[in-house]
């Protein structure tokens, strides 16, 4: 990076002060709380539920699969958090930024951002959050990785970890959660699959095993009626956005009667509630009648 692309990227950096109401409570009583925070990105996910999902650079192809969507679905109801290594932490990048929900935590200042992996996190700058703990000139150092990873275990209401070697870093942020309180959860592997041995032994000592979604959901007793009420909205035509609006307020009618109330002309209310049927926003009562789902 030039020397002034760096300037041009200080310039547009948020500074976060610990009095901040945007600073996280759960590293405010550290004895080594990070005294500012470094932002590039909608700084108003600080604000929500977080959950925390990390991975080693060796995480195997399938577990990034599942990851990546397990991420997705954790992205309705909290702001996936991650670091910004390739791998397990790509995952997650990657599944939260369908719903542009997702936090990346630098392990040093943004000068020092990883190469490697800049194209991803220049899409996390522009939909979601890129987050430093450290002023702009700031190098990685040996102990930098197991600082940002014990920030990281804080930060979210749980933690879950793609994928994990013996000695991977991934365990670090394990570790903190723990010893935080804070529900662990682990993808299975095959015996002796050296990218999984270090899962294996976090649900050997307690981890929640996790197949799905569903698995972190159900522990943290968060319902379907919940998450539905995370489920982004379709797109609706003029129309689409007057039927349902009627939907909502008769909760079910004849297509005449939602044809009034919405203003839509029954020659069209037919097509427009079909529609809506398409889009899982409406359901065919039978007799002409339509219900809101």
């Amino acid at each position: 990076m030039s020397v002034q692309d760096e300037e041009k990227l200080k310039n547009r950096l948020t500074e976060i002060s610990l009095a901040s109401p945007l600073y996280p409570k759960a590293w405010k009583e550290l004895p080594d709380s990070p005294k500012a925070l470094y932002a590039l990105g909608n700084t108003e996910l600080l604000k929500e539920n977080k959950f925390t999902v990390v991975g080693s650079r060796r995480t195997s192809a399938q577990a990034l699969k599942l990851g990546a969507k397990i991420a997705e679905e954790l992205s309705r109801p909290f702001v996936v958090v991650t670091g910004t290594a390739e791998g397990g932490d790509s995952a997650a990048i990657e599944g939260g930024l369908v719903n542009g929900r997702v936090i990346c935590l630098l392990a040093g200042g943004f000068s020092a951002l990883p190469q490697s992996n800049l194209p991803l996190l220049r899409q996390v700058a522009k939909k979601g959050l890129l987050l430093s703990p450290h002023p702009f000139e700031t190098p990685i150092r040996s102990f930098s990785y197991e600082y940002r990873n014990k920030l990281l275990a804080l930060l979210g209401e749980g933690t879950l970890v793609l994928g994990a070697g013996e000695k991977s870093g991934a365990l670090i942020t394990a570790k903190h959660a723990k010893e935080g309180e804070k529900p662990l959860f682990a993808l299975p592997y095959p015996p002796n699959a050296a990218a999984g041995v270090g899962c294996n032994a976090l649900i050997k000592s307690g981890a929640y095993l996790t197949e799905n979604a569903e698995d972190i959901f159900s522990k943290l007793g968060i319902g379907g009626e919940e998450l539905a009420k995370t489920q982004p909205k379709p797109t609706l035509s003029a129309d689409e956005e007057k039927m349902y609006l009627a939907l909502c307020e008769q909760g079910e009618a004849h297509v005449n009667e939602l044809s009034a109330k919405s203003g839509v002309p029954v020659f069209k209310a037919r097509a427009v509630l079909a529609s809506l049927e398409v889009k899982g926003l409406s359901v065919s009562l039978g007799g002409n009648r339509y219900g809101r789902v």
